[in-house]
């Protein structure tokens, strides 16, 4: 049994779509599970209709509604030569939905109404996507995430209820995946990443870029084999090829490794999705939908290659805040509590800390909802200073030669070192 996990870019059109039944049909076999994302950027869509939606901009809010719609139904058409499919249907019933709901007036948690409307970008997709396998010649079963990943109501950033979730899991998708000699299921399974509910049935999201994370999951609560992200990159790189004209693939790390990259931000893998694969010794593959046949990455216990080749990674739109004790007391752990249960509180999750006597500085991601009010929180008890517009640079397995040429003339407003890692709080100099 093994898990396949599909981003937005793999189905961001007809042709990808296509490639996407093309690797099921020549990779896929009988007991798989098929996780997808939301097609292309329609998150970042629905994200913006999301913030039209609580703040009142209907004449926006309905011209990004009716941009996402357009596009799901002009690719289904590309899919579909009869215009009387049920895909079509399906759509159209969801994006019904999706208006009927944003034409009640909001409630005051941001968060909540995210979830809620951002989750359509998956709903959608797998429809369109399960449907167009079956219409292909690939069997397969839909299910919904939300009645199969239990999450407690920490919208925007759910997490799981494990035990729950694995009964789920088993209960609903077993049957298909492991059918009885004369039974008609297809022993392939259809699912949403990205997406889990409370038991009352709230939908959440596991933040963002968790549809590995929802592969993840499936593939510990199953026991499955491995599991295969497949990506528009040949596997997991030293560097984003989109900032390195030259970078190595990776072709195998431990999960510490990966973990560790991951928390630094590497892109490519999800912070939270090596966890439950190292608890049950699951491989992680990761390959390239543009060339199916090629090895791409693994990560599994073999750690022989984590120190050959230094790994780059950087983080965009980053905050430097330094807070300081209005009665000039030491940072101490009553400071260090206060601050924490801030930074909790609002959700913002510490790339970089570091303290003086008198000061905690602390880098993180700029976020237009929680980073204002994180700020708020702190200045009732502290002085306040902050820097926005920053990027993060972290190298693993660093080499000194390297680190001018990163830094490119800013201006390094923060650093930290191990034997093993340098971090940069870098301010571009204009």
């Amino acid at each position: 049994m093994r898990v396949f996990k599909f981003g937005g870019a793999s189905v961001k059109n007809p042709e990808a779509v296509r490639n996407v039944a093309s690797i099921i049909r020549q990779h896929g076999e009988k007991s798989l599970v098929v996780v997808i994302s939301a097609m292309a950027k329609t998150t970042n869509a629905l994200e913006k209709l999301t913030q039209h939606y609580m703040e009142g901009e209907f004449e926006k809010m309905m011209k990004v509604y009716e941009e996402v719609r357009q596009f799901h139904l002009d690719l289904t058409h590309g899919l579909f030569d009869d215009p009387k499919h049920a895909v079509f249907f399906h759509v159209e019933q969801t994006f019904f939905h999706l208006l009927r709901y944003i034409e009640e007036k909001p409630s005051a948690n941001y968060n909540y109404e995210y979830d809620r409307i951002v989750s359509t970008g998956e709903i959608v997709s797998t429809q369109i996507v399960s449907h167009y396998l079956n219409y292909s010649g690939i069997r397969n079963q839909w299910f919904d995430s939300r009645k199969l990943i239990i999450t407690n109501a920490n919208f925007r950033d759910a997490r799981v209820d494990w035990i729950l979730t694995s009964q789920a899991v088993k209960k609903a998708l077993l049957p298909y995946l492991k059918p009885a000699e004369n039974s008609k299921k297809p022993g392939i399974v259809l699912t949403q990443g990205f997406l889990g509910a409370t038991t009352q049935g709230f939908t959440t999201t596991l933040g963002r870029e968790g549809s590995d994370y929802s592969a993840a999951i499936i593939a510990y609560s199953l026991r499955a084999s491995e599991v295969i992200i497949w990506k528009d990159v040949p596997g997991l790189l030293n560097a984003d090829p989109k900032l390195f004209d030259q970078t190595l693939l990776l072709p195998n790390i431990s999960y510490q490794e990966a973990i560790e990259l991951s928390y630094y931000g590497a892109t490519v893998i999800h912070p939270k999705t090596l966890k439950p694969l190292l608890s049950r010794n699951i491989p992680l593959k990761i390959k390239s939908f543009f060339q199916p046949t090629e090895p791409g990455t693994i990560i599994n216990e073999n750690s022989e290659n984590d120190n050959q080749v230094p790994s780059y990674i950087f983080k965009f739109n980053q905050v430097l805040v330094s807070i300081f004790p209005k009665d000039f007391s030491f940072i101490a752990e009553h400071n260090l509590s206060r601050i924490f249960s801030d930074f909790a509180k609002n959700g913002v999750k510490i790339n970089l800390m570091q303290n003086s006597a008198i000061s905690f500085s602390v880098c993180f991601d700029r976020d237009r909802i929680n980073t204002p009010a994180l700020l708020r929180d702190l200045e009732k008890n502290f002085t306040v200073k902050y820097n926005f517009d920053l990027k993060l640079i972290t190298v693993r397995h660093y080499e000194k030669a390297m680190i001018d040429s990163l830094i490119g003339g800013g201006e390094v407003l923060l650093e930290q070192k191990s034997r093993t890692t340098l971090q940069m709080v870098v301010k571009d100099v204009i």
